[in-house]
């Protein structure tokens, strides 16, 4: 899966401050400055972008630190958008990508107390954004949510998201509601999209899905009663049942979805 790296993440917090060699996550309009040949993709140094500002450790993988920073594109960087950086490689290149970007975006949400309305400022204990003004702390935003493989025998449930830039096959999926546990949000989920009744949920395992600040939590069960499929459409463009041999290739490579259409094409879904 996208986080399945042969290298050490450590995303503990530090104040230390960069060096010439430190690898730098500059983000503009949505997209991170890097430099990009053969699908290989090259971040900036900071001894590459000296003008950088507002540098802010973010976690080490490998050998390898990586800083938030603030930069105009000195003209030979491309801005490349997360839709167009998953695709490349290495791996570890772009986790770093995702990861960062998902803290960037919880910087720029939190300028601002939810509370009071003041200036927030950066924590110098842990990460946190904190209110000078009425103590407020916040962390960063991680959504729980689910990914549902709800087989029928042999036949797996198959789904197209609407109105989305995702084309390809997936799996019903939502996020946690409050109060709600992650059980019945399975539950709740395959009912409202798809009008299936589920049961023997069996916990597969999980995913940080940073590209939507997002915890997936993955889970293959059985379909309870009926197989008739009522599609909820301001959600899904379609939903169908297909049988092993049927399962198309057409779903994502790097995501937990991608891996459980895998394993119940394989006969896995109920190994441990």
């Amino acid at each position: 899966m996208f986080q399945d790296l042969n290298i050490s993440f450590d995303n503990a917090f530090s104040l230390r401050p960069a060096e010439k060699n430190n690898l730098l996550l500059v983000y503009r309009a949505g997209a991170v400055l890097a430099k990009q040949a053969d699908g290989k993709l090259t971040l900036p140094t900071l001894a590459e972008l000296p003008q950088a500002q507002n540098l802010h450790y973010a976690f080490r993988l490998g050998e390898e630190s990586y800083y938030l920073a603030e930069a105009e594109n000195p003209g030979d960087y491309l801005e490349i958008s997360s839709q167009s950086y998953r695709t490349l490689s290495p791996a570890h290149t772009v986790f770093a990508c995702a990861v960062g970007e998902s803290l960037r975006r919880w910087y720029d949400a939190t300028r601002f107390c939810g509370r009071c309305g003041k200036a927030m400022e950066k924590s110098e204990k842990e990460r946190a954004m904190v209110c000078p003004h009425c103590g407020l702390i916040v962390y960063p935003k991680i959504s729980p949510a689910v990914i549902v493989a709800v087989c029928n025998g042999d036949k797996l449930l198959l789904t197209k998201y609407a109105g989305r830039a995702f084309k390809r096959y997936a799996l019903v999926a939502g996020f946690n509601e409050i109060g709600e546990s992650i059980e019945d949000t399975v539950r709740r989920e395959v009912l409202e999209e798809t009008g299936l009744k589920v049961k023997n949920l069996r916990f597969y395992k999980s995913q940080p899905w940073v590209f939507t600040d997002s915890l997936l939590m993955g889970f293959f069960c059985e379909l309870d009663g009926s197989d008739e499929i009522h599609v909820q459409e301001d959600e899904l463009s379609e939903a169908g049942w297909f049988s092993r041999e049927d399962i198309p290739d057409d779903h994502s490579a790097i995501s937990l979805t991608g891996e459980m259409i895998e394993r119940f094409r394989a006969g896995l879904e109920n190994a441990g």
